[in-house]
């Protein structure tokens, strides 16, 4: 892989599309991503700074997988207009300020605001900071949710279908390569094939809405981030995935991320316009992401292991795929 100089050609890339008179400051890469990376920088102007943040997938022969189950999801141009008609639809998310194109030379990406506010799950959980959000949070995600599930119109882009039946034929070819036994993870997928729900009207998913992927402040929910993962599909797998042990990063008492209860979720989702739940198929996504997610730690370890990506991140993820089968095994037994 060539190396590039981001900074040179960000500096560049920011003149033809933000004009003469813009200039960049502060350039600087954030931690984690392997294929996909994000840099946040400054952006003076003659109307003040602006704190931009830059996401991008450099140009590679050979994609790598950078996503959560192992796919490489949406592309950064499709992320970046599915963005756009979520802000417009009041969804909270950062504006998108450019995209980029082909002179650029920096891959495919975008530049966006740059959000104010927290994004690691033991300080929104913790600190007393974010006291006042915590009880609101789970009302203020369940309203993100409504918003995004009825996305619809032209500025909307094409996402791919995925229900529940072909992802859960994608989990277990993924399983099966591996070669590797996991018998709780067998358990689950029978249980799941048992409880299939029927094809639901399929609506726009986030894909990966969980801690993490938000901004918090002290007010409360500020942006939601991370789009690769969105397709067209059942909302009830986000309001599921959302509720799994392993965004609770240790607070399991409270099922929505930690910091609220179904109950909220569910009460914010409805009052926004969102469909009337069913949590029994909210169980049914709870019950997938669980696996998908004990799947995907195994994804990451072999992506370490065998030399694709080597990251201690990702080998220690990996590790976690034994939480995930006790997880399971509460939920199923």
């Amino acid at each position: 892989m060539t190396v590039i100089d981001v900074p040179t050609l960000l500096a560049r890339a920011i003149h033809r599309h933000m004009g003469d008179g813009h200039g960049l400051a502060n350039a600087r890469r954030l931690s984690g991503g392997a294929s996909r990376e994000t840099w946040a920088f400054d952006v003076a102007g003659p109307d003040g700074t602006l704190p931009l943040i830059l996401r991008r997938d450099p140009p590679r022969a050979v994609p790598l997988p950078e996503t959560s189950d192992g796919t490489r999801g949406i592309d950064r141009i499709t992320e970046a207009m599915l963005q756009k008609a979520a802000r417009a639809a009041g969804v909270r998310c950062a504006d998108v300020t450019f995209t980029l194109d082909a002179d650029d030379e920096l891959g495919d990406g975008y530049v966006m605001e740059r959000i104010e506010g927290e994004t690691i799950a033991r300080k929104i959980l913790r600190d007393a900071e974010y006291a006042t959000a915590r009880p609101i949070l789970a009302g203020q995600c369940g309203e993100a949710l409504a918003r995004i599930h009825a996305l619809s119109g032209p500025d909307l882009p094409v996402l791919p279908v995925r229900d529940a039946r072909t992802q859960w034929s994608e989990f277990r070819d993924l399983l099966d390569g591996f070669g590797d036994p996991h018998p709780t993870f067998e358990l689950a997928f029978r249980w799941l094939d048992r409880h299939m729900p029927a094809p639901a009207a399929p609506r726009t998913v986030h894909g990966d809405f969980r801690m993490g992927n938000i901004i918090v402040g002290p007010d409360g929910l500020r942006a939601v981030l991370d789009w690769e993962l969105a397709h067209v599909g059942d909302p009830m797998a986000d309001l599921g995935w959302v509720c799994i042990n392993a965004w609770r990063f240790g607070v399991l008492e409270n099922q929505v991320g930690g910091f609220g209860s179904l109950d909220d979720l569910i009460a914010g989702y409805e009052a926004a316009g969102g469909m009337a739940v069913d949590r029994e198929r909210v169980r049914f996504w709870e019950v997938f992401g669980t696996l998908k997610w004990g799947i995907s730690c195994k994804i990451m370890a072999w992506t370490h292991l065998s030399g694709t990506t080597r990251s201690v991140e990702l080998a220690t993820i990996g590790r976690r795929a034994c939480e995930n089968e006790l997880d399971l095994l509460d939920l199923l037994l």
